[in-house]
């Protein structure tokens, strides 16, 4: 029996890259798409193709069944624009190719809520996926907690290098963080269900937590104590994404998108993934631990 093709974009990346070995653990025939496939060295079989140039995209989606749509251009002043045109190329091409399915990982975020630019744009993405027909089965999750995420990395370089923290009032802002161990559980256990076909799912871990709470436990996990926060009323998305670029290594363009998400209440109201890949998500404080086990020097 010939084993399932499976097309994962952005197979460098934070997801893509322990989604590869993880598809392939599960026996499917694995593509790794990146834009320098001489250079990659990660398990599958690499491929050359950039969402940005559609022409590029015809032979690698030739013969896949599923593809995960992994990429953003979150670090470009215009990446809503970028990732929309993007998408909606990427799902054309799927449907030339007859690809089955297509999987993406949105982002968290009440439907008729005032959404950021960010998330604003996964929606957007969400939607231009699938004009071109093929099935979209879509992923939202708020912050994902693993080595390399930019969300846990903002997260786990605070409570490194700073003594004592002044946060904005967003700090107070409810979310829903995961393990990237669930995310990736969950991405693996969608593929092929046709009872996921062009559906919404949300993911999140067990607990709702503002960041702020987020950070005091980052910080106990890590120290074994808990850095002093003040909530100061007043902090620009400007002035924070600059606080930010002093004190982390996550660029001013990022940093600033990021924390125009954080004022919007990102937390599951929905757990009908659970009926199609059963488990319990990990606790928040346990997927910290294996985060900073996973990072040298972390701790």
């Amino acid at each position: 029996m010939t084993a399932t093709r499976v097309l994962v974009t952005g197979a460098t990346g934070f997801i893509g890259s322990r989604l590869v070995p993880a598809l392939l653990d599960q026996g499917y025939d694995v593509s790794a798409m990146t834009r320098r496939p001489d250079a990659y060295d990660g398990p599958g079989t690499p491929v050359g193709g950039d969402v940005h140039d559609p022409a590029s995209l015809t032979s690698v989606l030739e013969g896949v069944e599923v593809a995960y749509y992994l990429v953003h251009s979150l670090d470009s002043a215009d990446f809503a624009e970028r990732d929309g045109r993007a998408a909606r190329a990427f799902g054309e091409q799927a449907e030339k190719a007859g690809v089955r399915q297509l999987v993406y990982l949105g982002g968290l975020g009440a439907e008729g809520t005032d959404l950021s630019p960010h998330l604003r744009s996964r929606r957007e993405v969400e939607g231009l996926l699938g004009a071109g027909g093929v099935p979209v089965t879509v992923l939202r999750a708020g912050i994902v907690v693993g080595r390399g995420g930019i969300s846990w990395e903002l997260t786990r370089q605070l409570v490194k290098n700073l003594p004592a923290m002044i946060v904005p009032r967003w700090a107070s802002t409810r979310t829903q963080p995961v393990a990237v161990d669930d995310v990736i559980r969950y991405l693996v256990g969608v593929a092929g269900q046709e009872r996921a076909h062009g559906r919404v799912f949300e993911v999140g871990g067990p607990e709702q937590m503002s960041y702020l709470e987020m950070l005091e436990v980052a910080s106990e996990v890590a120290t074994g104590r808990r850095v002093p926060i003040l909530r100061v009323p007043v902090l620009t998305p400007r002035l924070s994404s600059y606080w930010l670029w002093l004190v982390t290594d996550v660029d001013v363009t990022t940093g600033r998108n990021l924390v125009d998400s954080m004022g919007t209440e990102v937390v599951v109201t929905d757990r009908s993934i659970e009926e199609l890949v059963p488990g319990e998500p990990l606790p928040y404080a346990e997927a910290v631990r294996r985060a900073l086990e996973d990072t040298p020097g972390a701790r």
